[in-house]
């Protein structure tokens, strides 16, 4: 155990002090907090590459450790036993630099409360209780409703509440589930606390994937009911029988029979993560529930998966288990995983990534629904207005600006090998995309990104000056430059409209380092404008770089004010990515249709616009593309011709 504290870096373990076998580490903070927890095979290697070069560690990693005054660390036996320690470590003391997951909602669960006397079926969300059975979650609690109004025909198991229990038991009477027949009405003595628990139990069976026994049971008496003429009972047990398959009609089937697996997978950007898992049973989806988790630190897909499954099974009992876990990535550790969870169902788990067939398609369906989960979520938190000011507080402290940037104006190039060069402007007014004001630029120059932005900050600015000139918009300070009525901005009198280029922005963010955000000041300087800040968003890092700065500004993981700059980045890339595609392909169609002799603008437009694509034309016959308005017999054979020889 090493103890010591001062400044950053200053707690440094003495050299020979920590051992080489596995164990788990804390960082803690000048007050004692636990910041990080952590796991290694060899305590002393992880530990010394944390003080073996600051300056070569990930910023993220710099925060933590500049944080830290204090680091101790337990020495383990195995690597599950680490996993287990770190686990426990990391929920009892909540470390703020570990990843965390969190529900991105509230799941219902089918739940049977099989440690009471009576069990109950009933919907059920939050914290699992002890002697209760769980089947879900579900993505919606009247799904549940449905499933369990279709089985209280076979297995009608109470479904009252512990007050409407005991009234029906004094007065005597059921509730009208008793009269339905969809409970057995222990409560009046009907059936017996023993046969209402052979109910329940076989309820859970049912549930639990164990279905053909129930139904070939089923149709046996039926069919004994048929040969004995009792064609009233034969009726109500081929009722019975339709309502289990109903049932499992609302449970696709998506993989074989005896498949019981959960399936996990990942959506992620540099900031966040959103993890789906379905849980497969009898080869059926019997429920899916969502996490999502802030990226405090850099993180491989592997290495989120193994939290993940830390955090999923670490208290599971053996009856949550599945025999099969599919991830998208293995964790680092996949042995000492897939032992521990093994240890916790006493049974064999495999851990592992799906190669091919129905499992890896099930595996690309629960990554599309991760994607929209991640895109919802994102939604969910750009339309909180609470956010989105202390998003714009938090960049206006980071960058040191005078006033909240009320307007951003983000900038981002597309390009393919330096060919059909792009540009987009997006516009960001009180944290929320303004869709109106997008613009977006043909780039002229071909001397690379840098030079690119340069050219587009120039052109949108000039522009603004051509405007702010035209209109006499008074600079502010002016007098009169209070006016409410102008407080919209310059007016175009022919549309009504403010004009394209009237509104400067209070901080133009261009997609890149310090080379780009220099280029766009330099721009800035050059037409006299001042009272616009710079900065540079680069992805890799998510870091901020203003103008002439040799070190960027290191916003923290979780702050809002780096998810706005991030979206607004992300925004632009989409942007440019739309235009530059379709730029590309307007080339393409073009390019091909220029080798056909004495083919004008107009007619090329007709026929695109009557074909729909290149390919489509060229597959067309001479009379098929004689029915375009303009084209003649000799033309058509002239352009079959050239673009059945331009084939390949």
């Amino acid at each position: 155990m090493a103890r010591s504290a001062g400044a950053p870096l200053s707690f440094r373990p003495r050299p020979g002090s920590i051992p080489e076998s596995p164990g788990v580490y804390r960082f803690r903070d000048a007050h004692g907090r636990v910041i990080y927890v952590g796991k290694a095979k060899s305590l002393r290697q992880r530990l010394n590459s944390y003080f073996a070069d600051f300056s070569a560690l990930h910023p993220r990693t710099q925060t933590m450790l500049t944080t830290a005054a204090d680091v101790d660390w337990t020495v383990v036996g195995t690597e599950v036993e680490a996993l287990q320690l770190e686990y426990s470590w990391i929920k009892e003391f909540d470390p703020r630099f570990n990843v965390k997951y969190r529900d991105d909602k509230s799941y219902p669960y089918l739940a049977v409360t099989m440690g009471e006397d009576f069990p109950r079926v009933q919907v059920m969300r939050g914290a699992k209780r002890k002697g209760t059975r769980y089947f879900g979650p579900y993505s919606h609690a009247w799904a549940i409703r449905e499933t369990v109004d279709l089985l209280l025909r076979v297995f009608p198991v109470r479904t009252c509440s512990a007050g409407v229990f005991k009234r029906a038991g004094q007065i005597g009477r059921p509730c009208l589930l008793g009269y339905i027949d969809k409970c057995s009405a222990p409560c009046v003595g009907r059936v017996t606390p023993e046969e209402h628990r052979d109910l329940a139990e076989d309820f859970c069976d049912f549930m639990a994937g164990n279905t053909s026994r129930f139904i070939r049971r089923l149709e046996k008496d039926m069919r004994e009911a048929a040969a004995e003429q009792e064609y009233e009972r034969a009726a109500r047990l081929r009722d019975d029988i339709q309502a289990l398959q109903r049932a499992l009609e609302k449970q696709a089937v998506v993989l074989g029979e005896g498949t019981d697996a959960d399936v996990i997978a990942l959506a992620e950007d540099p900031l966040e993560a959103a993890v789906q898992v379905f849980y497969v049973r009898g080869g059926r989806i019997r429920g899916q529930r969502g996490w999502v988790v802030d990226k405090v630190e850099e993180t491989t897909p592997g290495e989120l998966v193994e939290q993940f499954l830390l955090q999923m099974y670490g208290e599971a009992g053996p009856e949550a288990m599945p025999r099969e876990v599919l991830v998208p990535a293995l964790p680092p550790d996949a042995e000492a995983i897939t032992e521990l969870l093994t240890e916790q169902r006493r049974a064999r788990v495999e851990v592992r990534v799906p190669q091919r067939g129905d499992k890896k398609a099930l595996m690309e369906t629960v990554e599309r629904n991760a994607k929209e989960s991640l895109a919802q979520h994102k939604i969910r938190r750009a339309g909180d207005l609470t956010t989105r000011s202390k998003a714009l507080q938090e960049i206006a402290d980071a960058l040191d600006l005078d006033q909240a940037p009320l307007r951003i104006e983000c900038y981002d190039v597309s390009h393919l090998q330096g060919e059909n060069v792009v540009a987009s402007m997006v516009v960001f007014e009180d944290g929320l995309a303004r869709k109106s004001e997008y613009r977006r630029f043909a780039v002229k120059t071909k001397e690379g990104d840098v030079a690119s932005i340069h050219e587009v900050i120039m052109r949108r600015f000039r522009r603004y000056l051509e405007e702010r000139s035209a209109t006499g918009e008074l600079a502010a300070g002016e007098p009169g430059a209070d006016d409410p009525q102008e407080a919209h901005g310059p007016i175009d009198p022919e549309t009504g409209r403010p004009r394209k280029f009237a509104y400067p922005p209070n901080l133009v963010v261009v997609d890149g380092a310090g080379p780009q955000a220099a280029a766009a000041q330099r721009a800035l300087d050059e037409l006299g404008i001042d009272d616009v800040a710079v900065c540079g968003l680069a992805k890799r890092l998510e870091e901020v770089w203003l103008p002439g700065d040799d070190q960027p500004v290191i916003m923290p993981r979780s702050s809002e004010g780096l998810y706005l700059l991030q979206r607004v980045r992300d925004e632009a890339h989409r942007f440019a990515i739309a235009y530059h595609r379709s730029k590309r392909a307007k080339t393409v169609k073009e390019s091909a249709l220029d080798g056909v002799p004495g083919l004008g603008p107009a007619r090329r437009q007709a026929l695109l616009k009557h074909f729909g694509s290149v390919k489509k034309l060229r597959e067309a016959t001479v009379a098929e593309i004689c029915e375009v308005p303009g084209i003649g017999p000799s033309t058509a054979e002239v352009i079959a011709s050239t673009l059945k020889g331009e084939s390949p």
